[in-house]
């Protein structure tokens, strides 16, 4: 009880009691529908600046669990994580519950020591699209479709025309420039301790204890443990939360509205079926780790 009300005293009151922030970054990345904000640079900016304004605060703990997403949204969390850490010069711990993979990973990067549990899935360098063709199935439904375009690779890579050998060579190439960039990054944080005779960058993942043997992420161990550890077993944890309200977690902007009628207050969501497809989406990035 102590303990609790000590941590939400000013920050000037609580200097003499060492404390670290926790934020919690978890889900797919970039996946933003009426009823499901998803992972993103506007989900969680206002809980990083948060967390890292405790002037008193040796650290920053950021709990990772995603199982990746937008390579974009991806990156630009990860350059505020390191922004604000060199910023409030302040550490920054990691720590991986289920997965950090793909996206999830590159946001682990931004940690100055990356802690894994022994199980955590890690890893996944690389860049992946997938989509379907349903060609065939229109043929046989007598169905035509009629796209009209004033760029003739206006609708590259639609699943109700053919195969273009060249749509997929291009995107192919941009593949590859992603992950590239994605490499590039990996080097840049771990490139000292990365094991040299182990290619980490085809896509593949690994356990925790794997991913440490490869230098993909520094020690097994759990936030409790480890900031205790180094802080001292007196250190306590504040976890910090976007501020937003209730209505504004399930509400969002993309076509959800909140109404009052004659049975209360309820949630119109014209959004409803591109937060099913989100949902599917997630769903099928989380089943890839066996999840």
């Amino acid at each position: 009880m102590f303990d609790w009300i000590r941590t939400r005293l000013p920050e000037r009151w609580q200097k003499d009691h060492p404390f670290v922030p926790v934020v919690r970054l978890s889900g797919a990345i970039g996946m933003v529908t009426p009823l499901r904000p998803g992972l993103s640079l506007a989900s969680c900016a206002p809980a990083l600046a948060k967390a890292f304004s405790y002037k008193h605060a040796p650290a920053v703990a950021i709990i990772v669990n995603s199982p990746g997403g937008s390579p974009v949204q991806s990156r630009l969390i990860y350059q505020r994580i390191r922004a604000l850490a060199e910023e409030k010069e302040k550490q920054v711990f990691v720590f991986v519950e289920d997965v950090a993979a793909s996206g999830g990973y590159l946001i682990a990067l931004a940690g100055d020591e990356i802690v894994v549990d022994p199980s955590s899935i890690v890893g996944s360098i690389g860049v992946v699209a997938a989509t379907f063709g349903f060609t065939e199935a229109m043929k046989k439904l007598g169905v035509e479709r009629r796209v009209y375009t004033s760029g003739e690779h206006k609708v590259m890579l639609d699943p109700f025309q053919p195969v273009d050998e060249e749509d997929v060579a291009h995107l192919k190439a941009l593949q590859a420039e992603i992950h590239e960039t994605f490499i590039d990054l990996v080097k840049e944080r771990r490139g000292d301790i990365l094991q040299d005779d182990v290619d980490l960058f085809n896509g593949r993942y690994w356990t925790g204890q794997q991913a440490q043997g490869f230098g993909l992420v520094d020690k097994i161990g759990d936030l409790r443990g480890v900031l205790r550890e180094r802080y001292g077993p007196d250190v306590k944890f504040k976890l910090i939360s976007s501020d937003r309200s209730f209505l504004m977690r399930r509400g969002g902007a993309r076509g959800a509205t909140i109404a009052a009628g004659p049975d209360g207050v309820r949630l119109e969501a014209s959004g409803l079926a591109d937060d099913l497809v989100s949902t599917l989406e997630e769903r099928a990035l989380w089943a890839r780790y066996g999840l």
